[in-house]
């Protein structure tokens, strides 16, 4: 594990901290909190010394005066992965979640030191072998399969056996830590057993239901829950989406040094709990009813939300290439865009361009006049197959190199940066980037006829829609946002502007005679 920098507290801030929470002392021996814990106190040391140990006992890193401890289960309420033991005799003092939470939101500069620290934390957890959950089953499941890429969207510590589970028991088996089974469990169960899954009354009515926690959905629920709204925003995997995943976004207005998907989203996250959104996970939308006064979205589970405005901001779904150690370059240097800092940060180096598509052509030329040297990888025996023409032409007029029946099997590299791939030829190139133009398939599938779509199925807003606002559907009072509406940018940023002018709309909608609950 690559421990992350501990950090020190200044006086002021144990000042601050003491004026909140409680001073209490410990003997060497003792344990704060152990594997399994339900809860604990956030603790800043004063004197003293405690190590943190994994499920087995062994030591991961150790903090002394000044430092604090817990991570980001602290603030979600998930249970305790590690244990917390006291070596040198401990005098420290003890604050409350909540009181902790009501901090952050106003001590900038205290904020910005524990969220960077517990999310560092986290993602250096995740590296632990033996902490976390304990998923058993095969590789050919894919109930099994989707219990993984559940764990990873949602950052959870994990390690997989890629083995049959026990005779007679359906895949995949989940031990939680402290010892817990479950058999199959659905999403919402696992999440429940861990301290962290809302539950929804089997009806809900709110102002405003945000269906997608991404961006755009995160941003619709800070502005709409600051405004007044009852909002309730619900997602079917983890909150932040594909965003929430990208170890760094690099061209997000403010943050010249880049920030990781996790920071952002986290933050969004908390600031929209602070102003009393409600976000619920994972709940699946299945149906939508467009109503007089109060639309319905039907979850999974059997749960109705009867809400008087509806934001969809359920993105879009890139296409993937099944490598399992993909989601390590996500961000660093494998991407699914390519604009001005891509084509930067890639000038004189080697990158490729995965995809036999217009768009991978543009996206090709684009680095290629940035001064990337660029090779494009396409499976199919001939590019005109797929590609226009005149894209083609480019492609040899400003050097790129093609190669056809190229797939790639394996990715290489150190901590998120790529050094090569491997083709499934056997063949490695020495690449460092790589982008993929596979298509995105929006996650609209459940709309079903209730709102006006494109062909390729996302949702029509705007003149197109035949509505009055450029964000608002062909049902009035129904808004999209973000990824899924036709037309969008597929920008972060962009997505966040959408979510905050969706809730305009929302309250210029709801201020009509005709939004009135009957």
């Amino acid at each position: 594990m690559a421990v992350p920098p501990i950090p020190s507290l200044s006086a002021s801030q144990l000042a601050t901290l003491a004026a909140l929470g409680e001073e209490r002392t410990a003997g060497a021996g003792d344990v704060l909190y152990r594997v399994g814990d339900a809860t604990y106190p956030f603790i800043a040391i004063q004197e003293g010394e405690v190590a943190i140990l994994d499920a087995a006992g062994n030591e991961i890193v150790r903090h002394g005066a000044r430092s604090f401890l817990g991570e980001l289960n602290l603030l979600s309420g998930q249970t305790v992965f590690v244990t917390a033991l006291v070596t040198k005799p401990l005098r420290y003092i003890a604050v409350e979640r909540d009181a902790l939470r009501d901090v952050l939101f106003d001590d900038g500069p205290l904020s910005d030191l524990v969220l960077s620290t517990f999310i560092a934390r986290r993602e250096a957890l995740q590296t632990v072998q033996g902490l976390g959950l304990e998923i058993v089953g095969p590789r050919s499941s894919d109930a099994t399969m989707a219990m993984l890429d559940f764990v990873r969207a949602n950052r959870l510590p994990f390690n997989w056996q890629d083995t049959q589970t026990p005779a007679g028991a359906e895949p995949p088996l989940v031990r939680l830590p402290g010892g817990i089974e479950l058999q199959h469990p659905s999403r919402g169960e696992l999440l429940r057993a861990l301290g962290v899954g809302r539950e929804l009354a089997p009806r809900e009515e709110v102002d405003l239901l945000v269906v997608g926690a991404g961006p755009a959905g995160l941003t619709a629920a800070v502005y709409g829950a600051s405004e007044g709204l009852d909002t309730l925003i619900v997602e079917s995997t983890a909150l932040g989406g594909q965003a929430g995943s990208s170890r760094r976004i690099e061209n997000y207005l403010g943050f010249p040094a880049g920030i990781s998907g996790t920071e952002l989203t986290g933050r969004a996250v908390t600031q929209a709990r602070k102003f009393g959104a409600r976000p619920a996970t994972p709940f699946r939308a299945v149906a939508l009813e467009a109503g007089n006064g109060r639309h319905i979205v039907r979850l999974e589970e059997d749960h109705e939300i009867a809400a008087r405005a509806v934001v969809l901001a359920t993105g879009a779904a890139y296409r993937r290439l099944p490598l399992d150690e993909l989601h390590e370059y996500e961000g660093v240097s494998a991407f699914y865009a390519a604009g001005p800092p891509e084509a930067q940060q890639c000038g004189a180096s080697r990158v490729a361009v995965v995809g036999g598509g217009n768009s991978a052509g543009q996206a090709a030329v684009w680095l290629a006049r940035g001064g990337a040297l660029v090779t494009l990888l396409h499976r199919r025996a001939d590019l005109a197959e797929t590609m226009s023409d005149y894209l083609i032409h480019e492609l040899d007029r400003f050097g790129v190199a093609v190669r056809d029946r190229s797939e790639i099997a394996a990715l290489h590299g150190v901590n998120g940066q790529l050094d090569a791939v491997t083709l499934k030829s056997g063949e490695q190139l020495p690449f460092s980037a790589v982008f993929f133009f596979l298509g995105a398939a929006p996650c609209t599938e459940w709309l079903d006829d209730a709102v006006a779509r494109d062909p390729d199925g996302f949702v029509l807003t705007g003149e197109a829609a035949g509505a009055d606002n450029l964000l608002e559907t062909s049902v009035p009072g129904i808004f999209a946002a973000g990824d899924v509406r036709s037309g969008s940018s597929k920008r972060c940023a962009a997505a966040v502007g959408e979510g905050s002018m969706a809730v305009q709309f929302v309250h210029q909608h709801l201020a009509r005679p005709t939004a009135r609950v009957e």
